[in-house]
């Protein structure tokens, strides 16, 4: 036996038996630690969401079971959903401070900054971009509070008290019109991006181009945090921002339709790093001639059979919320998705806040039907997601 190895050893260039058994013992080494990293590379990945996983978990289980939200619909009026919502911990303090719809919103963006403080390093940068969603939100409210004239405190309802424009808040409520607000916003990014799309505002007298502007504003700062994933988690979040580009970029185009925009008018605030939308196919979207068009042009996507069956409703209604909702419903399937697939992972944080958000909604809902007397709980139930 000895001599077949001094044998294969002499036949490979080695000078002795010893130095062929010590490359053999190097390579084999070389092999377990490899072997080894395949093993716990994935342990590794997992183990920085340990302790974020437990916390979202814990507020998992403080969502309303829907014996609760029952409870709620069958309400007798506004300050019983006050009450009820009172006895929560997780909106007590907010139902106490704000109208009722603020203290909804409040809640949800006091949940995204949370999350933002306990989330793993490597994905921190993106939820830091997730909450200019405030901004963003505010800053639309108020330019829609100028368009239509209201109050100061009207205003003031309107807004969320989170993100960092809350310094410029006071200033921005107080212009007069929206080229004030701009002014208002000088040295911000947002200054610049509202005012690129001034021009688009004025030739329409719609606000559609602002919105527009920000939302993309706000999408392509996601995307450039999500751009480079290093794990399963992180990919999966880039894949789930793509989802939510892509249903953005469709409901500006639907808006645009039913406006009568052309091409020319909706192509600037396009995100063109969507997750199925490429560049090529938004260009055909944004020629389409009508609402029908842009659904037919969908084929082969995840979101062709979801607007098909939303289309009806718009056609009897002329609203494009019905395709909206849809596009909104595809977004909480793929958290629902992502939360299954990567249990471990990101999957139970995007989940949540899908959840949460799902939440706030329906809460919000309800307390519009409340506002209305007799509205029959019934018809809640059905608007409902």
């Amino acid at each position: 036996m000895a001599d077949s190895i001094t044998a294969i050893a002499s036949s490979l260039g080695f000078s002795s038996i010893e130095s062929f058994i010590g490359l053999l013992i190097i390579v084999g080494v070389i092999i377990a630690v490899i072997a080894v990293i395949a093993v716990i590379r994935p342990v590794l990945d997992r183990f920085p969401y340990a302790y974020p996983v437990a916390r979202v978990r814990a507020r998992m289980g403080r969502l309303l079971t829907e014996k609760q939200l029952t409870e709620i619909i069958e309400s007798d009026n506004i300050d019983e959903v006050v009450n009820y919502l009172r006895g929560l911990p997780d909106y007590a303090k907010y139902v106490d401070q704000y109208p009722l719809e603020k203290a909804l919103d409040s809640q949800l963006a006091d949940t995204y900054n949370v999350l933002t403080t306990i989330v793993p390093d490597s994905i921190k940068p993106i939820f830091k971009v997730l909450l200019q969603k405030w901004d963003v939100r505010n800053l639309k409210s108020i330019i829609t509070a100028k368009e239509a004239n209201l109050s100061k405190e009207e205003t003031i309802n309107l807004l969320v008290p989170f993100g960092e424009l809350q310094d410029s808040m006071d200033k921005l409520i107080d212009a007069k019109s929206v080229t004030e607000v701009i002014n208002g916003l000088e040295g911000t990014a947002y200054a610049r991006v509202l005012d690129d799309a001034m021009s688009a505002y004025q030739n329409t007298g719609m606000i559609l181009p602002l919105e527009a502007s920000l939302d993309k504003y706000f999408l392509e700062n996601l995307l450039t945090a999500a751009a480079n994933p290093a794990d399963e988690s992180t990919a999966a979040l880039h894949s789930y921002i793509g989802t939510q580009v892509d249903a953005t970029n469709l409901s500006i185009i639907l808006r645009a339709k039913v406006e009568g925009l052309k091409y020319e008018d909706i192509q600037p605030y396009m995100v063109s790093d969507g997750y199925q939308i490429r560049e090529w196919k938004l260009k055909d979207l944004m020629e389409a001639e009508d609402v029908d068009s842009v659904v037919s042009s969908l084929e082969g996507t995840e979101y062709a059979q979801i607007l098909t069956d939303a289309l009806p409703e718009y056609t009897s209604t002329g609203s494009v919320a019905p395709l909206e909702s849809a596009l909104d419903e595809q977004i909480r399937k793929t958290a629902k998705a992502l939360s299954i697939r990567i249990p471990f992972g990101i999957g139970p944080i995007v989940g949540f806040l899908s959840k949460k958000e799902k939440e706030i909604r329906n809460l919000k809902v309800i307390t519009r039907a409340k506002r209305e007397i007799g509205f029959p709980n019934s018809k809640i139930k059905e608007m409902l997601i």
